[in-house]
């Protein structure tokens, strides 16, 4: 059944890749408008998250950030397909990095860099990076289910060169890279959700006090490897710029759990500033605290 599922779907998706992005965003559009108005995809964790961080906003402009999320996440689902076809010159000219200087002045000091990603605007073009910088490029993903689709999300974000790693095998391939005096460069999305019995740490996100995951943190300190931000904009439709921020290039001199403050503070600004740009249906406070005046004021409001 799940190679059935393959074979039927895989040649829909590379015959919708080859559409021009005019003919591609057409088609994101009336998405949308299935996903939000007919289907009601998630709608209710979407406006549930935005209440539970942006208490002091009335409904009309939790709607409003709601709907511009889902227009965009159609968006980034449209781009994705689009991924399977498009050339290494068209997405260069659409995924920009803005200071590589960061990553090259690292890698001619020998450090190799874990390079911290949220769930922000389009992470998933930043593979382009790999064809830009001498590093040995790594990706850290979660196995899917169906073995023929998890190939092909291999394939896809493995297209520019990156080793697409499990999340449950990274911290042995990259133990295993360093021992053989290997600089790699490794993205890892860093505000995933940890089980409720197996986090190590708390720590306030947009407000919240929720378990967070450290695992990026924790190799960076035990092989001494760089940690950066990755910071992602949308510019215009179709169209990002990433800056690198530096959050320690010496892990091992940084208090524990400072590095994963630093990374949260940074992707806080970016979804105060623009939330609409955050993958608001991930449910990603679940396993909050449950702060009874905090939960109070939201249900108010």
């Amino acid at each position: 059944m799940k190679r059935l599922a393959y074979f039927f779907t895989y040649p829909l998706l590379w015959l919708l890749s080859l559409l021009p992005f005019s003919l591609l965003y057409l088609k994101s559009s009336a998405t949308f408008y299935l996903v939000y108005y007919v289907v009601g995809y998630r709608k209710k964790v979407v406006k549930g998250n935005l209440r539970l961080v942006f208490p002091e906003k009335n409904e009309a402009a939790i709607s409003q950030i709601a709907k511009q999320f889902y227009r965009h996440l159609c968006d980034v689902v449209f781009e994705t397909i689009k991924s399977l076809t498009i050339s290494e010159q068209a997405l260069r000219k659409r995924f920009a990095f803005k200071n590589l200087e960061v990553l090259g002045k690292l890698h001619q000091e020998g450090k190799s860099v874990l390079l911290m990603c949220g769930h922000y605007a389009s992470w998933e073009w930043s593979g382009i990076l790999a064809q830009q910088m001498p590093f040995k490029g790594y990706a850290v993903y979660k196995k899917l289910d169906n073995p023929y689709f998890d190939r092909l999300v291999k394939k896809i974000r493995g297209k520019y060169g990156a080793s697409i790693i499990n999340n449950k095998q990274i911290a042995k391939v990259l133990y295993k890279s360093f021992k053989q005096g290997e600089q790699s460069l490794t993205l890892i999305l860093s505000d995933q959700t940890p089980k409720p019995w197996a986090y190590k740490e708390k720590q306030s996100f947009m407000g919240i006090d929720v378990p967070v995951f450290v695992g990026t943190e924790e190799l960076a300190k035990l092989l001494d490897f760089a940690a950066v931000y990755l910071k992602i904009e949308k510019v215009k439709r179709g169209h990002y710029e990433a800056t690198f921020v530096p959050l320690a290039a010496h892990p091992k001199d940084v208090p524990d759990y400072q590095i994963t403050r630093r990374f949260l503070d940074e992707i806080e600004k970016q979804i105060r500033d623009q939330p609409q740009y955050y993958l608001w249906s991930h449910k990603r406070w679940k396993h909050r605290h449950h702060n009874s005046n905090q939960e109070a004021s939201n249900k108010a409001s």
